[in-house]
């Protein structure tokens, strides 16, 4: 009975699944370990790796969409391996490890670092509707160029500055850079977004990024006068000066002196003025000392015969006044008052209209009032030739109102002021008397010798 019972106790259920569960713990087969959580995550990732890989191989295919030979169906397969590389990378929980980032950035480095064609006339292309010149400039690689930016965006704003730091380096910037040169207005908004992420987390390679954009903006100045992306380059720098610290670092006001202000002088202005006027606003915002430099630097280079400009520029000097140290307002009273006043005698109407409404900044008439005796002489002439010579009556009724504004400021000024003018009007035309009746003279004396 005891032996029935011992072999009864071996065979029964339970204990033989402990012993073979002992005996496939020794010898390392276990069912439960083959299935454990850790080994399945290892080999999806190794799965996920190759895929990445696979794909990478096929994206490094690049299709020049200008050549005949070139298989359509095959550039719609491309887009869709594009695609599933830009899904693995996002849903990817752990970091890409180097042997897939060096041929990712292989990969994204021969999509996108391409050579231009020669630019067109970017003066015609900026006169036209957006909808024509968005056409003019739509470059038809875009339908891989623009997975391959969202790509780069992703993994750079994801994946370990330190562990980017071999790929994104310095010769990786500057052919980033030299992409700026696109006439694809998408293309310059990606390629902005994704130099604008490298500047936020690749805090090692600031300065060499600002030197470079510096570089760009230089030529454009003093050089060429010819790129299509600086409006995209101060947009990125407006973000830069928004996080500048106060005070102001040496470096950073000659920015100001050296690249921003003389950003007002090329023809090409309009195309960028608004994030030009934000980037020197932020300046003047942080340090209202500045606002001086800004606007003698401004009124150097004020335009002679381009009335779109001057209608922009005196829309800038409105916002500065109101950002400007109050102390600095005496000084830079007269200088002003006397280009608002120009402005305001001009021939085009939107750049006299313009001028006027200046004076319903409270600002700028604050400015005035510290420097009524220096001011006043200039602005009260400027104000009566309007009144007596202008061609626009919206003109002449603006300068009415200008004038009742003035005189309400001080009347006795004023009067002394018109006085003044007479008097010099008067004596210029006496002198005029003068000069017409002595070469009266000349000529009749050269005309009796001629008859002799």
């Amino acid at each position: 009975m005891g032996v029935d019972r011992y072999i009864t106790s071996i065979n029964s259920p339970r204990k033989r699944s402990t012993t073979l569960q002992f005996l496939f713990d020794q010898n390392g087969h276990s069912p439960s370990r083959s299935n454990s959580p850790s080994r399945s995550v290892n080999w999806r990732q190794h799965s996920v790796e190759e895929e990445m890989l696979s794909l990478i191989s096929y994206c490094s295919v690049v299709f020049t969409f200008t050549d005949p030979l070139e298989s359509p169906s095959q550039q719609d397969h491309k887009r869709l391996k594009l695609n599933q590389l830009l899904y693995l990378v996002k849903t990817s929980k752990k970091p890409l490890d180097g042997e897939v980032l060096v041929p990712l950035m292989s990969m994204i480095s021969a999509n996108l670092f391409r050579p231009f064609p020669p630019p067109s006339n970017l003066s015609f292309i900026s006169d036209l509707p957006d909808d024509e010149g968005f056409i003019a400039t739509a470059s038809p690689a875009w339908i891989h160029l623009q997975v391959v930016y969202d790509i780069l965006l992703q993994f750079i704003a994801t994946t370990d500055p330190k562990m980017l730091r071999d790929h994104v380096d310095r010769p990786f910037l500057r052919n980033l850079l030299a992409l700026f040169q696109s006439e694809d207005p998408r293309e310059r908004n990606s390629l902005k977004n994704v130099y604008h992420m490298i500047y936020l987390r690749f805090t090692f390679h600031r300065s060499f990024m600002r030197k470079s954009m510096n570089d760009v903006l230089l030529n454009y100045i003093f050089e060429t006068e010819r790129h299509c992306s600086i409006g995209e380059l101060l947009e990125i720098y407006g973000s830069i000066i928004n996080g500048f610290t106060v005070p102001l670092k040496e470096e950073h006001k000659l920015f100001l002196i050296r690249v921003l202000i003389p950003m007002h002088k090329p023809k090409g202005m309009l195309m960028y003025h608004k994030q030009l006027s934000y980037c020197v606003s932020q300046f003047v915002q942080k340090e209202p000392v500045l606002g001086g430099i800004v606007v003698r630097g401004i009124l150097r280079y004020w335009p002679v015969t381009n009335s779109q400009k001057e209608v922009l520029l005196i829309g800038e000097l409105e916002e500065l006044v109101e950002n400007i140290d109050p102390d600095q307002y005496r000084k830079l009273a007269l200088p002003l008052c006397t280009h608002v006043t120009r402005c305001s005698n001009s021939l085009n109407s939107q750049v006299a209209e313009r001028a006027l409404y200046m004076w319903n900044n409270e600002h700028f008439v604050k400015m005035v009032l510290l420097a009524l005796d220096d001011v006043f002489p200039v602005v009260v002439e400027g104000m009566e030739k309007n009144l007596k010579r202008h061609w626009s009556s919206s003109v002449r009724q603006l300068t009415e109102k200008v004038k009742e504004m003035l005189e309400e400021m001080d009347p006795v000024l004023y009067y002394k002021c018109i006085l003044e003018m007479e008097h010099r009007e008067s004596t210029a035309r006496k002198e005029e008397v003068k000069r017409m009746e002595k070469w009266e003279r000349i000529e009749s004396i050269v005309a009796k010798n001629y008859n002799l």
